[in-house]
């Protein structure tokens, strides 16, 4: 059974950066697209950073773009996300998900939540000014 796990929140002060990472353990067959989401209070969840593993393409939510990198350590089976300069609006849950890479365009866009199946449980950030 795969299992995503999240690590690397906590607080963090506007500016600083940090560095959020989601361990796979299990078999992850076909779940060649990884991505992180976060979600604020009383917002929707929103993908902010993609990765095909197969061919280490990447997409990012356009107002993450510049600041967010999403990588990946085979080695370690991790993604992992950096994240710099920290606004007070990064605060949210971050979650790390795993799907299945689309066909006839980009293997893993910028798409809801609805098209991945295996989530973590999240970690969650703290931005303060």
């Amino acid at each position: 059974q795969e299992q995503l796990m999240e690590s690397g929140g906590g607080p963090v002060e506007a500016g600083g950066t940090l560095r959020l990472s989601c361990a796979a353990t299990g078999s992850r067959s076909g779940y060649l697209c990884m991505a992180w989401f976060r979600q604020a209070p009383g917002e929707e969840r929103q993908l902010v950073a993609s990765i095909y593993t197969l061919g280490g393409q990447t997409n990012y939510d356009h107002s993450v773009k510049g600041r967010f990198t999403i990588s990946r350590n085979s080695a370690k089976n991790e993604i992992n996300l950096n994240i710099n300069s920290v606004k007070v609006a990064d605060t949210a849950m971050y979650y790390c998900a795993a799907g299945r890479p689309l066909i006839g365009g980009p293997p893993c866009p910028v798409i809801g939540p609805e098209y991945f199946d295996l989530w973590g449980q999240g970690t969650k950030v703290t931005v303060s000014s």
